[in-house]
Parts: C-alpha cells; structure tokens; sequence
C-alpha cells in the first residue's frame, strides 16, 4: 500500500488525515473511502477488487484506506454500522455510498454513475478544433483525429462543415460518402444537403426582388427567389423570414408551398436558433 503522495493513486488515511487526504483531495478528483478493519473477512475480499479497479480507472479517482478500529470518530461520524462499507467523496462531499463486498462488475456500475469516462484522442482533438480561431489548423486537428479513428462520424462530419465553409465542396462530399451508410445519420443528411443548396446558385438580383417586395408585398414569388439566394448566401434567417411572410399571407397554394419548403431548409440549416424561431412562427402561423 502506498503512502498518501500526489502520484499515488491508493494509500492508506488515519483519522487525523481524513481532511486533508479524502475531504480537500476530493476537491480535484473523486476519492473512495474503503472503510476496513483487520478482522473482517469480507474487507479482505474487498480490498484486492478495488486496488484493482483503481489502477483500470487510471486516475479518474483516489482510493483511500482507513482502519475503523483506529479511528472511532470518524467511524461515528460516518454512522458506519457494518463494515466493510465504501464511501464515494467528490466536491469535499460524500455523494453514495454501498455496504458488503459487492462483485467487481457492481462496483464498475457503481462508479460509472459518478464517474466520466476519460476523453479518447478524438474528441480531444475535436473539443480542440472547435475552440481553434484558425480555420487551416482546426482542420488539421480534425484530420489527425480521422487517422486515429477512420470513418468516426462526428469528426468526419466536423470536416466537412468546414470544407463546406471555404468551398470545397466535392472534398467535403466525397469525405460523407466514406462513411458507412450506418453512420450517415442526420447530420451527413444535412450536410449533403447544404453542399446542394451551395453548388446551385439562384438566379436573380437581390436588389430588384427587394424592391419588388416593397412595391407589392403580394409578390410572393420575388420573396421565393430572394429567400434562396439567401439561404445561398447562408443568410438563413433572412430567408426564414420571407417564407414565413409568405405563409401569413397566402392561404392557398404558396402557403403549402412555402411550408415544405421551409421544413426543408430547417434540416439542413446550421443554425440551430434561427431554426428554433423558424420553426415556432410557422406553427403560429399555421394555426
């Protein structure tokens, strides 16, 4: 058993260290209390289970050791009434606690409510790429992260958007069509749409159709037109807002029209608010 250190990740507590070495190293990872005496039999079952699952966990938590019979105030104060019971300390605070020399598969279940699992390579590399300010070193993360996992869907898809953002878009395609088609969930579905939207663009001057609109505001199909080439523009609100118009206006067929239309754009858009509001006001509207 190790002394209590900074590396190590078991050792043995007394009752004079309980504050310093559970409550305050909680503070920073979590801490399991084995409370054990000499002469229990089930404690001596225990102890090897979790030496070991501290050592598998590799330093998601502390595993201290305290002998109840040398120190009968904390025992008291943790109200132990049989041994060997196992306390789980996080934020300076028990938070669960079991009793009994439980199986290591109950005690894995046990911590993995508590515990979160650590990060694999990729979504470090990914968490990194989107908090990078520069666009070429994110996408270099992102391919780093695709060598670690080939094919790992939410990296490929984090690519993509950015190839999608300067324009590459047959790179971006054809990186979405390598995904396994089990893997291609909504988000491929979205982005292959939006690589569409960006390959064709609407014809019309956006200048003219506004001055249309404020001519004539029943002149619907000026709004269709400068709601695409909004939406090419990646203005998606804007266009959200000239369909919606479209449909508080029209009861008849370019109501449905745009509808459809804007339940269409609602799955590829990236803008997860614009698409919130879009989606209320259309149901306002609707009813």
């Amino acid at each position: 058993m190790a002394a209590p250190g900074a590396d190590a990740l078991s050792f043995d507590v007394t009752e004079a260290e309980f504050q310093t070495e559970v409550l305050e190293r909680s503070l920073q990872v979590p801490v399991l209390l084995d409370c054990w005496a000499p002469w229990c039999g089930p404690c001596r079952s225990l102890g090897p289970v979790l030496d070991k699952l501290v050592e598998a966990y590799g330093g998601q938590f502390l595993l201290a050791k305290i002998n109840t019979d040398e120190a009968p105030q904390l025992s008291a104060a943790l109200r132990i009434r049989s041994i060997p019971l196992v306390v789980l300390f996080i934020g300076g605070q028990p938070v669960d606690q079991f009793m009994g020399a439980l199986p290591e598969g109950q005690i894995r279940a046990f911590l993995d409510k508590h515990l979160q699992p650590p990060a694999s390579p990729v979504d470090e590399l990914r968490a990194a790429a989107a908090e990078s300010a520069d666009a070429h070193e994110a996408e270099a993360m992102l391919r780093e992260a695709l060598q670690y996992e080939p094919g790992h869907a939410e990296a490929s898809a984090d690519l993509a958007e950015r190839m999608i953002a300067r324009g590459a878009l047959d790179d971006a395609q054809m990186l979405l069509m390598q995904l396994p088609p089990e893997a291609q969930g909504a988000r491929t579905a979205a982005l292959l749409g939006r690589i569409e939207l960006a390959r064709h663009k609407p014809a019309g001057d956006p200048a003219a159709l506004a001055a249309r609109i404020a001519a004539d505001p029943k002149d619907h199909e000026a709004r269709f037109a400068l709601a695409a080439i909004r939406v090419h523009e990646g203005a998606w609100q804007a266009a959200f807002e000239l369909l919606l118009d479209v449909v508080l206006r029209d009861k008849a067929e370019l109501r449905e029209r745009a509808r459809q239309q804007l339940v269409e754009w609602f799955d590829v858009c990236p803008d997860a608010e614009a698409v919130s509001r879009g989606r209320r006001y259309l149901g306002m509207y609707l009813n």
